[in-house]
């Protein structure tokens, strides 16, 4: 029975050995459960969130795996939106099913550790029905939702591809339209997840009384919003290109033409360049105007643990050496430092989003105030790692029994 489910002309590992693997990652799964379900009774005293932090590894996490999993709608917008006006963007065809895949898991994943973050999830329903109007967190809940549904229905004709979905005909006539009018999807998914990245962004931005976050802007958005939304594209797809890369070195098979990695390169390293030259911008007009206009000046905002290497680490080694790494065509031609420039990409962006949460709540804000430390428990570790093996399963699932790599055949003769 396994064997026909796989995809004609492939070989997977035995049905024991993928068994035993999604046992393992189920089991991690289960332990993430009980942790949330012990959030859940017990209340948020659990975690290592308090007065202070009403941030932690949750939402950093939430809006660490939202910005990666931006290579869905990016992949879509360049393949679908653009690949007519630039032809050498079709090469994405070769991984947009992993881009929809990674960015489902990335999405519903998010979605799931949410559902802690907010502490009395049987209330959540009140965003949708007692709208703030004027939140930013509004836009995000709608859009991100939204979105969510969107990748739902970009993943439904991946999944009736497998062979034995296919062979019913009203599913196969099902699917091939939905693939007639993706490109509809993929339009409308940028449109959802162009706002919503920006207003992640935008809700620290507009903190006024936490002068690390708080930026000036254009008109009513600040900096960040648009420095989220432009960093988010530019470590998606890199994210995409390292879980390509992780299932060929555990199936041991190429799977996607090495073209396709030199291009996302090539696009990902241009847009983490100019988001670096307008981060530091935008940092060095904080750190000189901004800053001071509140009465203080640098060092104030960088204490142990917190300190300057954070600053340096995601701007110097997780921002320019990847762009080098990336935008040098010989460091490009070797697959160990390619790949290191897609991880510093992403860890990069994944650091930033911890500043703008962690970081910004542990700095003080009254003059009877003292630095803060944040510690996560293990009911925020487990549930996150719960969510990264849920992805697992998923990619897995999805790689042994879905055709995502439409050359495997050719590649692996």
């Amino acid at each position: 029975m396994d064997k026909a489910l796989i995809p004609e002309g492939v070989k997977r590992c035995p049905l024991p050995v993928f068994g035993l693997w999604i046992l393992l990652l189920l089991a991690v799964i289960a332990w993430g459960v009980y942790a949330g379900l012990t959030v859940l009774v017990k209340g948020l005293n659990v975690t290592g969130l308090n007065n202070y932090f009403g941030f932690g590894l949750y939402i950093t996490v939430d809006l660490g795996i939202i910005a990666l999993g931006a290579g869905a709608f990016f992949s879509g917008f360049m393949y679908y939106g653009l690949s007519r006006f630039f032809p050498r963007l079709k090469e994405l065809h070769k991984i947009i099913n992993l881009a929809v895949i990674v960015g489902f898991c990335c999405y519903t994943g998010a979605l799931l550790v949410l559902l802690l973050e907010i502490g009395q999830p049987l209330r959540g329903w009140f965003g949708y029905w007692h709208a703030n109007v004027h939140s930013m967190l509004t836009e995000v809940i709608f859009c991100i939702s939204c979105y969510a549904i969107v990748l739902i229905i970009e993943f439904v004709p991946i999944i009736l591809e497998n062979r034995k979905l296919d062979a019913v005909k009203p599913l196969h006539v099902f699917g091939h339209n939905l693939h007639e009018i993706m490109a509809m999807f993929a339009m409308t998914g940028t449109f959802l997840s162009f706002f919503h990245q920006g207003s992640l962004g935008g809700v620290p931005g507009v903190m006024f009384g936490r002068p690390f976050a708080y930026r000036t802007g254009f008109f009513i958005w600040p900096w960040t919003f648009f420095l989220f939304t432009l960093s988010a594209m530019a470590c998606g797809p890199a994210f995409t290109a390292l879980i390509c890369r992780i299932i060929e070195k555990v199936s041991r098979k190429t799977l996607v033409d090495r073209s396709v990695y030199e291009l996302i390169a090539r696009i990902t390293g241009s847009l983490l360049l100019i988001y670096i030259i307008f981060k530091t911008l935008d940092t060095l007009y904080w750190a000189l105007d901004t800053a001071p206009d509140f009465g203080l000046k640098l060092s104030d905002f960088y204490r142990a643990p917190y300190g300057m290497w954070l600053l340096f680490t995601e701007l110097g080694l997780c921002g320019v050496v990847p762009v080098i790494l990336l935008l040098t065509p010989q460091t490009r031609n070797s697959n160990g430092l390619l790949f290191l420039g897609f991880f510093l990409n992403c860890a990069g962006i994944v650091i930033n989003r911890f500043a703008m949460t962690v970081e910004a709540l542990a700095i003080p804000v009254m003059p009877f105030d003292q630095w803060a430390v944040y510690i996560p428990t293990w009911a925020e570790w487990a549930p996150c790692i719960a969510m990264l093996a849920y992805g697992a399963v998923i990619v897995s699932l999805s790689y042994r029994y879905l055709p995502i790599f439409p050359r495997e055949k050719e590649l692996n003769p």
